[in-house]
């Protein structure tokens, strides 16, 4: 009876496994085609690009609607550091121009203009005008700048990048070695990446794209396949081949109309610089906390320091070390990160007062403090 029942069941076995290897192979074949369509290995093992004539078509259709919209930024400033002779110091890199309340803007980023005396930005057509910086915000890379433009200028579309998924194409345009209207083709490799700009500010929610972005490249846009703009080229990972990282234009939108009506981003302010309480410090410490911000420094005269809140005596691992307060909970949020804290101060306005849960000496304790616009360079 039970050699007749495997008799049987061998050859339906059989057949299944013949079926489930042959769909398994179909899917394999179907990704290998869909990759093979955009990247092709050649024999040394280098992908490159290989596109069908319609998408060849898209890309050069794109390319000819954005190419007379972009701008080649030339900046200067005076190096008067210790020097009897002054001499000036040049940077370059690229920007697009965008429409706010019926105004043509040019957005770029901050650290292509940072610390500039005077702008230079040279149009499509080889026009060239002085530009006036209107504010930069270097807490996400993002600038503005005002020039006159030549006719027939026509702001980019903003796409919306909220809505952008990885694998989805991704074109940027630029200036790179100061060759002008250079475009790269990608995909989108990853979302909500976190990078560190050159003054220290922590970006979070970055895109991440494999299309090349070169010195140069900084500031012009991350378009996707109907020519929207869904980034701001930003920075590359030295170092490694292909990868590269665009400010989300939706970020972007939110501080260049807060740039073009107050000439900076407003932004609430508690006062104080901190640091992570982590497992390691807190054990070092004798503290049973699971994590927190430890207050290093209490600005005087801001929010913290007018509530009340204490900052540590010195810096850690001297010998006199006594940590301030530690902040654990933010309008109802338990904290944990100072990335936590930044987040949950930005997320109210300027003069919302807001309670704060903290532990001193051991003890938990609780105050109510009214936030203040940040001030310039903190």
């Amino acid at each position: 009876m039970d050699g007749k029942r495997s008799d049987t069941l061998y050859p339906r076995l059989g057949t299944v496994l013949v079926i489930l290897i042959a769909l398994v192979a179909g899917m394999i074949g179907g990704f290998v085609g869909w990759y093979g369509a955009f990247h092709e290995v050649n024999h040394c093992g280098v992908h490159t690009t290989n596109l069908t004539s319609n998408q060849e078509a898209i890309v050069v259709g794109i390319f000819e609607d954005v190419k007379r919209s972009m701008v080649y930024i030339k900046s200067s400033k005076t190096n008067v550091s210790g020097i009897k002779h002054p001499f000036p110091i040049n940077g370059s890199g690229s920007g697009f121009v965008i429409s706010c309340n019926g105004s043509e803007y040019i957005i770029t980023n901050e650290h292509v203009i940072a610390g500039a005396d005077e702008l230079t930005i040279t149009f499509f057509d080889g026009t060239q005008r002085s530009g006036t910086l209107i504010g930069s915000d270097p807490m996400t890379d993002v600038a503005v700048i005002e020039a006159s433009l030549p006719a027939h200028i026509q702001p980019l579309t903003l796409g919306d990048s909220d809505n952008i998924r990885p694998g989805q194409l991704a074109i940027a345009i630029g200036n790179p070695y100061a060759l002008d209207n250079t475009i790269t083709l990608g995909i989108i490799s990853g979302l909500d990446r976190t990078i560190t700009t050159e003054g220290g500010y922590t970006i979070e929610g970055v895109i991440q794209t494999d299309a090349a972005i070169n010195p140069g490249n900084s500031g012009g846009p991350l378009l996707n396949a109907r020519g929207e703009v869904i980034g701001i080229n930003s920075a590359i990972l030295p170092f490694a081949d292909g990868i590269g990282f665009a400010i989300p234009i939706n970020t972007a939108k939110k501080v260049s109309s807060e740039i073009i009506a107050h000439g900076k981003v407003l932004r609430p302010w508690l006062g104080i610089t901190g640091m992570d309480l982590t497992p390691e410090l807190a054990e070092m410490l004798g503290l049973d906390l699971d994590g927190g911000v430890i207050i290093v420094d209490v600005f005087e005269g801001d929010p913290a320091d007018e509530a009340g809140l204490r900052g540590s005596s010195s810096h850690i691992g001297a010998e006199d070390f006594e940590p301030g307060d530690i902040i654990i909970e933010f309008d109802g949020k338990k904290i944990f990160t100072m990335n936590e804290l930044i987040k949950a101060i930005l997320e109210h306005e300027i003069g919302d007062e807001v309670e704060i849960g903290y532990v001193r000496d051991g003890v938990e304790e609780r105050v109510n403090v009214t936030l203040k616009e940040r001030p310039p360079g903190k």
